[in-house]
């Protein structure tokens, strides 16, 4: 038997791993109108091969913004003695999408906040994706927004601020190392 990517998978159904990220900053979400199914998502892609999945959601993030985003979340336990697993940022959800006959996402849903930005204005996102746009709660009505992107926008509007209040740059949240 070959490894496990040179098999076909049982259900005939390709799976690949994505993430996407909400990134939150001042009261408003990072959004963009995207290119292929006309709809506006967050940042975010492919976890690319040998990739973990929140270095994949840090990196989707700094190509599509130019953002430096920490995820905000919590691990499965603190702890980082030497030696020890390196603890990851649990996703906020995972859900199973499908993309097209034969073809699915497994999707890990990251919520985020920019590194290094206070108070308003909300930084300007310069990254590879066009239209990327900060998006009030109000605004989530005004643009092609799914139900679900909306709700999980929503809850990123209310879980992002009450964490960084109680733990700035503490345990439980990756960075991106720049």
């Amino acid at each position: 038997m070959g490894h496990v990517e040179d098999r076909e998978p049982p259900d005939g159904i390709s799976k690949h791993f994505t993430v996407a990220v909400f990134v939150v900053h001042a009261g408003q979400v990072l959004l963009h109108p995207h290119r292929k199914v006309g709809l506006w998502l967050p940042p975010g892609g492919h976890v690319e091969p040998h990739e973990l999945p929140d270095d994949a959601a840090l990196r989707e993030t700094r190509e599509e913004t130019g953002l430096r985003v920490r995820l905000v979340g919590s691990t499965g336990i603190d702890h980082d003695a030497p030696g020890s697993p390196r603890q990851l940022v649990r996703p906020e959800g995972i859900q199973v999408e499908d993309i097209s006959p034969g073809h699915q996402h497994i999707d890990l849903i990251y919520f985020a906040e920019v590194i290094g930005a206070q108070g308003s204005p909300a930084p300007d996102p310069c990254g590879d994706e066009p239209g990327m746009e900060w998006i009030d709660e109000a605004g989530l009505l005004d643009r092609p927004v799914t139900e679900e992107v909306r709700a999980w926008a929503r809850l990123a509007l209310q879980v992002v601020p009450a964490r960084t209040a109680r733990t700035p740059g503490g345990p439980g949240r990756a960075a991106d190392p720049g």
